[in-house]
């Protein structure tokens, strides 16, 4: 699913362009409850697998949806291809369990300080366009952002949780569409993903963009950040100026 393009600023130089690209949970919004995400997964895998493994113990933050079940069941004697050959199977009951679970959605996710204007700011600025790439299955990422009235930010292809067990594969897979989709040559460097956990900062070093972290999520300290060596780190996005200009510098 892909927004409407905003549309590219033709007296901009192609290479001024920058392509933001979003993690979801923990850096745009989290949970009211921590650990909420098992209480709709953990159904879905023992609906389909007929287990949910080891599921309930693990620490799942900036994993992949596919790596997460990946992990979870791995001792339970399904590889990666058992998962891939279930993965239309494992998507719908994700989304009845998740829209079970959500209901409006109002008591049970919550924006972040600062994501709404920051959000506004970049999409109004002609050097900007934003993507989802995002741990999350794709249908349950554009749950979200309708939830919390977010999808209209978002006009560039992306790339989702159900794509990959491996998080470092998505911001090459969404640059790939992004270049079909702008019909530009657009360099590695010019991708900037946005995220709260290590995973998100060496995603990008993977790729080869650059990363903004933020000290947002719950389960990774500062100084977890600041070891994996990000391009730039904020607290969060309560001041729109600082944003801004940590952007323009990357």
């Amino acid at each position: 699913m892909t927004k409407t393009n905003k549309g590219f600023d033709l007296d901009m130089q192609p290479s001024s362009l920058r392509i933001l690209l979003w993690d979801i949970d923990g850096t745009l919004m989290r949970s009211t409850r921590a650990g909420s995400f098992k209480d709709y997964t953990i159904p879905m895998l023992e609906e389909v697998f007929g287990t949910a493994g080891r599921l309930p113990e693990m620490k799942v933050s900036g994993m992949t949806d596919l790596q997460i079940v990946g992990e979870a069941l791995k001792h339970e004697g399904f590889t990666h291809e058992h998962i891939r050959e279930r993965v239309h199977e494992l998507r719908e009951s994700y989304m009845r369990a998740m829209r079970k679970f959500t209901g409006n959605g109002e008591e049970v996710f919550q924006l972040l300080p600062g994501v709404r204007e920051a959000l506004h700011a970049v999409h109004d600025h002609p050097r900007y366009q934003s993507a989802l790439v995002t741990g999350n299955i794709e249908p349950a990422a554009w749950l979200k952002m309708e939830i919390l009235g977010l999808s209209e930010f978002f006009t560039l292809p992306g790339a989702f949780g159900d794509e990959s067990h491996d998080r470092r594969d998505l911001p090459g897979l969404a640059a790939e569409r992004i270049r079909r989709h702008l019909q530009m040559d657009l360099a590695p460097e010019q991708f900037i993903v946005i995220g709260d956990t290590p995973n998100d900062i060496e995603c990008a070093k993977h790729f080869g963009a650059r990363s903004l972290a933020v000290d947002t999520g719950r389960f990774y300290t500062t100084q977890d950040l600041v070891i994996c060596e990000p391009d730039a780190l904020l607290a969060d996005f309560s001041d729109l100026s600082l944003f801004l200009r940590t952007l323009a510098n990357l």
